[in-house]
This record gives C-alpha cells, sequence and structure tokens, in this order.
C-alpha cells in the first residue's frame, strides 16, 4: 500500500514563494521515517531538516515540489482567486504528478483552511483522476502523519533554500514574516527601491498599508 503526504511552506509571508511538496512512501517506510527523527518540520532544528530531507527523497517512492512566488499569489488574488483556492491547486499539482494511477493511494493533506470538507471539494475539482486516491484533508496533519511530516520538511528546506538565495541577492529581511521586525525594516528602507523586483507579495495588507497606490492615496485626501 502507497501512501502520499502534502504540506505547505511559506504561506504567510510577504517576501518569496509559497512551497507546496509531496511524499509518496509504501507503508512500511513510515516506520523507518519516524525512527530517523521525522516529525513536523517546526519541530525540527534546519541541520537535522537538512539531514532528514536527504533521506526522505532518497527513501520515497517519488517526491515532487511546487512554487508559487509572489507575482503569482498577487497576480492570482487580482483575478479573485484567494490563497486557499492557490493552494488547492499547487496541491492538485503535486498529487497528479505523484499519483501513478494504478496502485490504491491514501492521501494524506495537511488543510490550510478551517472549512475542511469545503476546502477538499475545491481540491477535488483539480485532480486529474482520483479513482485509486483516497483523500484525507486534515488540521495538524504534519504533526499526525509522519508522512505528511516528510513533507513539510521537504517544503520548509525548499523554502529555506530559496530565502537564502534571495537575501544573498537583495540583503537580510529576516523570515520574510509581516512580524518580524528584520522583515518589517527591510520593507522601510527597501521596499520603494525593489517593489518591480518579484520578492514581495504587493496583495499582502502589511505592503499596501506601507505602500498605498497612488489612486488610494488620492481618493484619502478628499
Amino acid at each position: 500500500m502507497l501512501i502520499m503526504g502534502v504540506d505547505d511552506s511559506g504561506r504567510g509571508p510577504i517576501i518569496g514563494p509559497m512551497i507546496l511538496a509531496g511524499v509518496l512512501i509504501d507503508k512500511k517506510s513510515e516506520e523507518f521515517l519516524k525512527k530517523q527523527g521525522v516529525k513536523d518540520s517546526k519541530q525540527v532544528l534546519h541541520p537535522k531538516r537538512m539531514q532528514l530531507a536527504r533521506i526522505i527523497k532518497e527513501l520515497a517512492v517519488h517526491y515532487f515540489i511546487v512554487k508559487a512566488y509572489p507575482e503569482e499569489i498577487d497576480g492570482m488574488i487580482k483575478k479573485g482567486t484567494n490563497l486557499n483556492t492557490l493552494e488547492a491547486m499547487k496541491c492538485a499539482e503535486v498529487i497528479n504528478e505523484l499519483n501513478n494511477k494504478k496502485d490504491k493511494i491514501t492521501v494524506v493533506v495537511d488543510c490550510p483552511s478551517t472549512n475542511r470538507s469545503a476546502w477538499k471539494n475545491t481540491l477535488s475539482t483539480f485532480i486529474d483522476n482520483e479513482e485509486n486516491l483516497k483523500i484525507l484533508c486534515e488540521h495538524k496533519a504534519d504533526v499526525n502523519h509522519v508522512v505528511v511530516s516528510a513533507a513539510s520538511i521537504l517544503a520548509k528546506v525548499a523554502r529555506e533554500e530559496e530565502v537564502e538565495e534571495l537575501k544573498k541577492k537583495y540583503g537580510n529581511f529576516g523570515s520574510g514574516y509581516p512580524a518580524d521586525p528584520l522583515t518589517k525594516k527591510f520593507l522601510e528602507e527597501h521596499g520603494e527601491r525593489l517593489k518591480n523586483s518579484g520578492i514581495f507579495r504587493r496583495s499582502w495588507q502589511t505592503w499596501k498599508r506601507l505602500y498605498p497606490e497612488k489612486d488610494q492615496a488620492t481618493l484619502r485626501g478628499f
């Protein structure tokens, strides 16, 4: 029996991409990964995550990583597609890639929405073939299922690699999350100069408060 886990990293930051990773393994590999220390990526330090990511990739039947960069996120939001729907689209992309369409596969997804059933229905609309799939959308799946923990580690490591490359190019902006003082400082000092660099999610309220569009600013002046 095969099991698949899917999880994200970087939903909330204002800088850098959102990453989704999927891991497909056979059932017996779960216990091995657990013994190696695979658990939710937030509970594992960076050096250990790097080590575990290598083990996961070697052991997996298949794994797949997709990325949504700020320009795509902003573009979808501008068209009226919210982040939950975009994540469902990216999650389906992972599932479609990992689904061999012949084996029975249990798919466990860490659900980003408070409404699990509605989000699962949205996800289903983007999946090519569900005949051989049993899909479970759960909260805290990255904590409760080793295969989803494995996916969370791959997603987190991929996000960290992207962030490091951005820092080499643009300087230290901290974690990229709006509440991070380093990120706030970077936005205030470099946001205007780098606004067209593609690193910022300009649809985020944090950005709009700092850099309101000219027509909005004009309207507020009346």
